[in-house]
């Protein structure tokens, strides 16, 4: 079993362990559980040569600050050299010529990639169930779902075959599969984490998050990985965060806002009955909680799919055959702009494509993309008014454990509401992350989460790592 970061770091450092043979025993362990599918690449001579690297910076003495580390990265994050799939047909031998902003930085700091992670197709999914290489299954329990679309970094993460793993979260794609797999899930401020790099959904809600079964290992990549970033233009002119060093707080008196009955209704009995355990808790501790008043909270899922879905047809109209990805075989009289994306593209995907081209067409653009639009301005100023009165807010990540696999594939509605409860973080930008919470009757985990204003994620996680000692006491 593969020990926390700084842990083994030591071990490193007194030459206990040699960098070289903990890299080796995961490529066997990857090989050995290889049917969860978690990676669609594995890395192994790269990950043995940048062993290599760090093991020569730990007996110099001179080590980096994350030296060491082991990273797994969701396939649809830029890894210069390595194949970027985005688990798609289109992009099945795509190698980027340039690292993501992220990547590049954690690379900077000594971190080694051990493989890239399958996902559903170009992030399009709850269940990791659309993914061009196979399904990823939940390594707690093979007939459920990891979740998605982030499932195989979620997976790898709880597997224990790295100590991090990048996903991406578009409308709750690190926090969802996090709470499927009982691991801590971050979701950063829009802006904080530089999107430069990670191939485009929805732009203007996707961005990249952590996952980890350590606060600590979670946080340290964190302090790396935020700060301006130039070549990308909505990242917020601001200096990395310190979150580490919230992680030791002791918080008294925080006020806590929760949710009304009305809003918990989509919850099954045993994520609320922990919910009402948790509150209960934070109470006897002498903390004030404060009911939250939830506007719009009904829109929320129709909101973010029609600006997602709008936002991805224009995004994935640069796969068209001609410039780079999948070409078919072309016969006289073909369209090829059609017969590649009809070929290329999954069913998923597919209908992302014509549900977002049909509310942007002329006619309905008015009545769906501007509408949808006014109503994310209206979930942001009621975010904003929450954080006036409150702290943080404490919620449920989703509406209950993960799900078997096939359960909800005739009904994309009932899927598409597996976001309930994370999708608002995404639309009104702020950040969010998951806590390991409980578990249902078959020992399936599920997680709840807190959610902060607008770039107080330091904060935010540092009280993350307070509830969640508080709740697992």
């Amino acid at each position: 079993m593969l020990k926390p970061y700084f842990e083994l770091r030591k071990q490193f450092e007194n030459g206990q362990t040699s960098v070289v043979d903990t890299v080796k025993d995961l490529l066997l362990e990857i090989e050995n559980k290889k049917e969860l599918n978690a990676f669609i690449t594995v890395t192994d001579d790269y990950a043995l040569n940048q062993a290599k690297i760090s093991q020569e910076k730990f007996d110099s003495g001179n080590p980096r600050e994350l030296e060491g580390m082991i990273l797994a990265i969701k396939d649809n994050i830029s890894t210069k050299d390595i194949r970027t799939t985005c688990a798609s047909k289109m992009l099945e031998n795509y190698k980027p010529i340039y690292n993501a902003t992220t990547v590049q930085r954690l690379l900077d700091a000594g971190v080694i990639i051990i493989g890239k992670t399958n996902m559903d197709e170009f992030a399009m999914g709850s269940s990791n169930e659309n993914s061009y290489f196979g399904n990823v299954l939940n390594p707690l329990n093979k007939d459920y779902v990891p979740g998605g679309s982030s499932g195989g970094s979620a997976a790898a993460a709880t597997a224990g075959f790295c100590h991090v793993s990048l996903g991406s979260e578009t409308g709750g794609s690190v926090r969802q599969p996090a709470s499927f797999t009982g691991i801590y899930g971050y979701k950063p401020s829009y802006g904080r984490i530089s999107r430069y790099g990670l191939v485009a959904f929805a732009s203007s809600l996707d961005q990249i998050g952590i996952f980890s079964k350590s606060l600590k290992d979670l946080s340290s990549v964190c302090d790396i990985i935020t700060g301006f970033d130039e070549n990308d233009s909505t990242s917020a002119n601001l200096k990395n965060t310190d979150s580490i060093n919230h992680l030791g707080t002791d918080y008294s008196g925080l006020k806590i806002g929760y949710l009304s009955d009305d809003i918990l209704s989509f919850c099954t009995d045993y994520v609320l009955e922990k919910y009402r355990s948790d509150l209960n808790k934070m109470k006897e501790q002498g903390h004030e909680l404060i009911e939250i008043p939830i506007h719009y909270a009904e829109a929320w899922i129709p909101t973010y799919y029609i600006i997602a879905t709008a936002e991805a047809s224009s995004n994935l109209a640069r796969f068209d055959g001609v410039r780079f990805g999948f070409r078919p075989e072309i016969n006289e009289g073909e369209n090829i702009y059609v017969k590649t994306r009809s070929e290329g593209f999954g069913m998923e995907v597919k209908r992302r494509i014509m549900l977002g081209t049909y509310v942007l067409s002329s006619g309905f653009y008015d009545a769906y993309y501007r509408k949808a639009q006014q109503v994310r301005r209206k979930i942001t100023d009621s975010y904003k008014a929450t954080f006036d009165k409150v702290d943080c807010v404490y919620m449920p990540t989703t509406p209950g454990s993960a799900f078997k696999f096939g359960s909800r594939n005739d009904n994309p509605i009932k899927m598409y509401k597996a976001d309930y409860y994370t999708a608002s973080a995404n639309l009104a930008g702020v950040p969010a992350i998951n806590i390991p919470s409980g578990f249902d009757e078959e020992g399936m985990p599920f997680g709840m989460q807190v959610q902060c204003n607008n770039f107080d994620d330091e904060k935010m996680i540092g009280y993350a790592n307070y509830i969640s000692n508080l709740i697992n006491s």
